[in-house]
């Protein structure tokens, strides 16, 4: 997979892509992960991409021209399953959006800034948007990252354990069971027995009822009316 963003802040992106499970998928060579600065297809000396929005009111607005320069300058090299768009006013992610876009080769994510992009670049560059949460940040750098983590964590070979995205909250739409690791006894408090049981049967019909008594309680939404 490859996956190309556009930014007006790069230095943003930069060191959370070049740690932890991140780094390893890139030095595998399972994706490939390319940070573009948008300044660098600005049309004049003093790299301007933004400027104030027609019909006035406050904050500045990213303009369509460097950033059409910009996507037609990677579309020209390769071909993207989709351009997207990270804004608040996009569609929710969740765990089978990632799923659907882990499959995908070529994505290219576009960080907005400022009090938004122009619309003619929604319009005419932009074939999904797409948004973290019902809340507003600084820009689309930390949702493009969130974005970027969550599909890199499912292509095959990023994790030790090839099974362990599998079992994630989300993608059975439960959330995970409760996990516990050593010691057995902590404070008065036990690891469940049938964990330490060795019978993996009963172990996974375990985490299958805490999984679905834990979602009941926290996220019935999930249940869709079936389980609730």
């Amino acid at each position: 997979m490859r996956i190309d963003i556009i930014s007006c802040v790069p230095q943003l992106l930069q060191s959370p892509l070049s740690h932890s499970i991140i780094l390893r998928a890139q030095d595998k060579g399972l994706v490939e992960i390319v940070i573009h600065d948008l300044r660098d297809f600005s049309s004049n000396k003093q790299r301007q991409i933004d400027d104030y929005p027609y019909g006035g009111g406050a904050g500045m607005v990213m303009m369509v021209e460097p950033l059409a320069r910009a996507v037609r300058y990677l579309q020209a090299q390769r071909q993207y399953e989709e351009v997207i768009f990270l804004t608040p006013d996009g569609e929710k992610f969740d765990q089978k959006m990632a799923n659907t876009l882990s499959l995908h080769q070529n994505l290219m994510l576009i960080a907005g800034h400022y009090k938004g992009v122009d619309q003619r670049a929604r319009d005419l560059l932009v074939t999904k948007e797409i948004s973290i949460g019902d809340y507003v940040l600084s820009g689309g750098e930390l949702p493009a990252l969130v974005l970027t983590d969550a599909l890199v964590r499912l292509l095959p070979g990023v994790l030790g354990d090839e099974s362990s995205a599998l079992f994630d909250s989300f993608q059975d739409d439960l959330l995970d069971a409760p996990i516990f690791t050593r010691p057995a006894s902590f404070e008065g408090h036990e690891v469940p027995e049938v964990l330490l049981s060795g019978h993996q049967a009963k172990i996974n019909d375990w985490r299958y009822e805490q999984a679905l008594e834990k979602t009941r309680q926290l996220r019935p939404d999930l249940l869709e009316g079936d389980e609730a």
